[in-house]
């Protein structure tokens, strides 16, 4: 079964700030020059305190929210891990510039990033502490909690401040958590229109090992699950999640445990065969057959591409897929 992937920070020098500044008037290259050399004092993820010179423009990051967050506030990443698995993954914010592969998420290439001479290097607490020492050694490192199940999206939020605190984008970050603001409100709206206000809803993915199938839920504590609930929606899922990303476990079996008139959702990916048990290895079983929301054709896969654990870009992209999937 596969595990999580997920988000990180920023980081970067005022020299190289200074020198993209260009201007007619030399009042204006001062002021420029003068906040561009500010130094910004952050408090990560972990309560460790960091300070920067000025905002990180060369920022590498070894999680895919990470990855997301500084896409789409502006920032090309330097350094990205596995970077063939986010864009099959996470198409709904492509990469940006032309960022160098820095190794896995769970195991990083301490070689590759000190060769890209980072200005911040953003980590999550999936990472193994050891590891985070060893990037300490590299570079300046924040380190970011990358999901709480007691609030997924205040979490989510709280990354993109920081990052955007750290890159000084903080404008863009703001304008991001509006436009996502009225995405959910539309979304909201659609969905009372098509009379699915307080619709039961249960979203989530499934990988096959062999001839095993395993389903993962994504419960009220899931970033998803929170974008479901700010819908409107009623998460039909019972099971307990893990205290981080919200995730459960359950087998087909578990599956009959569902309401009758619930909405089945899930992604998986065209390229990746493991991936897809609700139209492979189950296509022809008699329990998943026999469910009254298969019968009722209530299961509807989403888009490929849509990280399920990433920031504003790939939310707003799930809620055009899950409303177009459940009003047409």
């Amino acid at each position: 079964m596969r595990r999580i992937l997920l988000a990180a920070a920023v980081t970067t020098a005022a020299a190289l700030t200074l020198s993209a500044c260009g201007t007619t008037e030399p009042a204006a290259d001062k002021k420029d020059d003068k906040k561009s050399s500010e130094a910004i004092n952050l408090t990560d993820g972990t309560g460790a305190k960091v300070k920067l010179d000025g905002p990180a423009k060369k920022v590498i990051a070894t999680e895919w929210n990470i990855v997301e967050h500084l896409v789409e506030l502006g920032v090309d990443p330097a350094g990205v891990s596995d970077i063939k698995g986010y864009k099959q993954w996470d198409q709904a914010v492509p990469l940006t510039g032309n960022p160098k592969d820095i190794g896995t998420r769970g195991e990083p290439s301490m070689d590759s990033i000190a060769a890209l001479s980072p200005d911040l290097i953003v980590a999550t607490t999936d990472l193994p502490a050891a590891a985070i020492k060893q990037l300490k050694e590299v570079g300046t490192v924040i380190t970011l909690k990358p999901a709480d199940a007691k609030d997924p999206f205040g979490q989510m939020t709280k990354n993109l401040d920081l990052l955007a605190q750290a890159t000084g984008t903080t404008d863009k970050a703001d304008q991001l958590k509006k436009d996502f603001d009225a995405k959910v409100e539309e979304g909201k709206k659609a969905l009372a229109d098509a009379d699915l206000a307080g619709a039961n809803l249960a979203f989530a993915d499934g990988y096959v090992d062999g001839n095993q199938a395993s389903i993962r839920p994504f419960t009220s504590g899931s970033l998803i699950g929170a974008v479901n609930e700010k819908l409107g929606l009623k998460n039909a899922w019972t099971v307990e999640g893990d205290p981080a990303y919200g995730l459960g476990n359950t087998d087909l079996e578990g599956l009959t445990k569902l309401p009758d008139d619930v909405h089945f959702a899930y992604i998986a990916n065209k390229d990746d065969k493991s991936s897809t048990p609700f139209t492979g290895i189950f296509a022809k079983d008699k329990v998943w057959t026999s469910l009254p929301f298969v019968k009722a054709g209530n299961v509807h896969r989403l888009d490929d591409g849509i990280w399920m654990f990433g920031g504003t870009g790939s939310m707003s992209a799930y809620i055009d897929n899950l409303v177009k999937a459940l009003t047409k």
